[in-house]
């Protein structure tokens, strides 16, 4: 008896291996060491899918597809993030459809499903993804990280990198992303960027993995969002910030974005003001003023500086009310000398200072103000326009009030 299920088990296991080698045996021919200048967008997503596919192919899945026991292994797409700054761009839309290319054409044992709240019950498998820039490398390049995280048990099961080059990339920020007046980076965005850089075999970061619905439905509300259907999506961020873990900028943000292009001036005001509170909470917020190049005077425009007198309202509400003390960071893009960014930085924040101070005079004593030019760019492209919007910001750091 004991032969005969030796015999069996081998079979198995040889059926296993050969499916195994149908399956994943293409894309192993085309793997190898990367190369160290990076690849084009189109191979770094293929080798990042293949990769991770292919760390998969030893799991027990494979031996339940044998038996006709799972048809389909379901996957849900977290949409990409820059983990430097939490936008979204064009390029990271791109990545997705991709993803989802490659997907459909070389593994058909697996489906991808909408990312919506619905679906995460259905699926079997989160992917998430950065495409973030390396300063540390010659001639700026992008690193895409991939991972693949079983939702049953929050084990992360592949993780990938590829360095991919720069060169013709669409990194426009989306809609929402472009419109929206401060970073949205905070601890959500950073519980996604972690889980997308962890090693095959850890655990996913608990703080992403216990707020996958509310992701998947403010997935939704951007998209709604980016299509100009705001209604749509001001319902949709209404829920999220009800649901379990939506207390976060991203719904604050969109809360305050589609109320904006409603015509709702007070409820968009007031949905600001939540921004400034967490973002004051959390030491985290990083809002964009743009300004004259060369000066301190605000970007002409009034649908781009139009909001800015709402936004400094609200900022100087929130501290006073909270009493706290702000470091006021200047900051500007990387263009020009240096000496000459640190010093315009420096009175940009001087001049967002006395707008403050002249809305709640009490912060007079309660705020400092610095420049840093464009030492710390979240871009660092330096092309003034939509794509580096985020290096030309003040933010406002909460610090210890001094005595006296």
């Amino acid at each position: 008896m004991s032969k005969t299920w030796n015999l069996i088990n081998m079979s198995i296991a040889c059926k296993a291996l050969l499916i195994t080698t149908l399956l994943f045996g293409c894309a192993a021919q085309k793997l190898g060491a990367p190369p160290a200048e990076g690849l084009l967008l189109d191979a770094a997503v293929e080798r990042a899918v293949d990769d991770i596919f292919l760390q998969t192919q030893g799991r027990p899945g494979v031996l339940a597809r044998i038996e006709g026991k799972l048809s389909k292994k379901r996957l849900l797409v977290d949409p990409l993030l820059d983990a430097a700054s939490g936008q979204q761009t064009e390029v990271m839309h791109a990545v997705e459809q991709k993803i989802g290319e490659r997907v459909h054409s070389d593994y058909s044992q697996w489906e991808i499903l909408p990312f919506r709240p619905s679906n995460v019950s259905q699926a079997h498998y989160l992917m998430a993804g950065t495409l973030t820039h390396e300063e540390a490398v010659p001639h700026r390049k992008l690193r895409l990280n991939l991972s693949l995280t079983e939702l049953k048990t929050g084990v992360v099961v592949a993780q990938t990198s590829v360095l991919v080059i720069e060169e013709g990339l669409d990194a426009n920020p989306t809609q929402y992303y472009r419109d929206s007046p401060v970073i949205v980076r905070d601890g959500s965005t950073d519980a996604y960027a972690r889980t997308a850089a962890m090693p095959s075999g850890q655990k996913a970061d608990p703080e992403y993995i216990e707020r996958v619905v509310t992701a998947a439905l403010i997935s939704e509300a951007t998209s709604a969002y980016n299509s100009a259907r705001y209604d749509e999506a001001l319902n949709l961020y209404t829920n999220a910030a009800s649901s379990p873990g939506g207390e976060q900028l991203r719904v604050f943000n969109g809360l305050y974005l589609a109320n904006w292009k409603l015509g709702r001036s007070d409820d968009s005001e007031k949905a600001f003001g939540r921004i400034v509170a967490y973002g004051l909470a959390n030491n985290a917020l990083g809002v964009k003023i743009l300004f004259r190049p060369g000066s301190t005077e605000f970007w002409p425009d009034p649908k781009v500086s139009g909001p800015y007198s709402i936004w400094l309202r609200q900022i100087a509400r929130e501290a006073s009310a909270s009493k706290v003390c702000l470091n006021l960071v200047g900051h500007t893009s990387r263009t020009g000398p240096e000496e000459v960014n640190v010093r315009l930085s420096q009175q940009r924040a001087s001049y967002i200072k006395q707008r403050l101070e002249a809305e709640s005079p009490v912060l007079s004593a309660r705020t400092r103000f610095t420049g840093v030019g464009w030492r710390e760019n979240l871009v660092g492209i330096g092309s003034d326009d939509a794509r580096d919007a985020l290096d030309r910001r003040v933010e406002f750091n909460v610090i210890n009030c001094t005595t006296g």
